[in-house]
């Protein structure tokens, strides 16, 4: 059952996929459909689950549960990141590589491989100061607060 976002508690279970490119507005029509489509649907063993989703900079899919109204299941869980690839090959973008890192450059949003990422640091390209994104965030309240920071407030400050 799709709810709004703002009506998700803060402890809802959050999973953050970016894309390696930004998506072009006809597509982010048609993922806002595919995935409103999937959560109106979703289901934890024949139950319904509270969630919502976001898409921000037209590059990342970021997906809720309310798990205080019905935790998610394996198969649910299943089921979600299956879009997820349908969406992948229908856009012929990567949506699932954990080992891409995401940083902002200006207004711009780069996604780089980890060697890239720890090259342009040595090359000074990247700093403590730098907004990255931090895609492990597990809840509402956490991809709220520790999502978007610099490099020196998350796991990125590691490789600094």
């Amino acid at each position: 059952m799709l709810v709004a976002y703002n009506t998700l508690p803060a402890t809802s279970k959050v999973w953050v996929y970016q894309s390696n490119r930004a998506f072009e507005p006809d597509e982010v029509v048609e993922i806002e459909e595919r995935l409103t489509q999937f959560i109106n649907s979703w289901k934890r063993h024949g139950e319904d689950l509270k969630a919502s989703y976001l898409i921000k900079y037209n590059q990342f899919i970021v997906l809720l549960v309310d798990e205080d109204f019905n935790e998610v299941s394996g198969c649910s869980i299943d089921a979600s990141v299956n879009l997820i690839k349908q969406l992948e090959a229908k856009f012929s973008v990567d949506l699932t590589n954990k080992l891409n890192i995401s940083f902002k450059d200006g207004d711009n949003i780069n996604v780089v491989s980890m060697a890239h990422f720890k090259e342009y640091v040595k090359q000074g390209k990247i700093t403590s100061a730098t907004i990255v994104f931090n895609n492990m965030v597990n809840t509402k309240g956490d991809f709220e607060k520790n999502w978007e920071v610099t490099a020196a407030n998350s796991w990125h400050k590691r490789f600094l």
